[in-house]
C-alpha cells in the first residue's frame, strides 16, 4: 500500500505504523529491533536512562538497538522506519 504524495513525514510514519502490525508474515527479530529503535528514535529522540542489567536480555537488546541510532534526527528516523515497514510489506507480499 504506497503512501499519497505529498504527505508529511509524520503522515507517512502513522500510516506505517497502521501498516506494520497487518504484515504477512512477522519480521525476524532483527528486523524487529530496527523498527524498535527507528519508533523509539522517532518518538522520543536520543535514548535516555541507564542501560539495563545483565540479566534483562530482552531490556537490554532493545535498550542498544535504540542506542545505535543516537543521533538520528526524529524527521530521519520517521523516514527509515516508513522505509523498512515497505520492504517488510513487499517481502511478505
Amino acid at each position: 500500500m504506497a503512501t499519497k504524495k505529498g504527505s508529511s513525514v509524520a503522515d507517512k510514519f502513522n500510516e506505517a505504523k497502521a501498516r506494520v502490525e497487518k504484515l504477512g508474515k512477522r519480521p525476524s527479530n532483527d528486523q524487529l529491533l530496527d523498527l524498535y529503535a527507528f519508533y523509539k528514535q522517532a518518538t522520543e529522540g536520543d535514548v535516555s536512562g541507564s542501560r539495563p542489567g545483565m540479566l534483562d536480555l530482552k531490556g537490554r537488546t532493545k535498550y542498544d538497538a535504540w542506542a545505535g541510532r543516537k543521533g538520528l534526527s526524529k524527521e530521519e528516523a520517521m523516514t527509515k522506519y516508513v522505509a523498512l515497514v515497505d520492504k517488510l510489506e513487499a517481502d511478505s507480499g
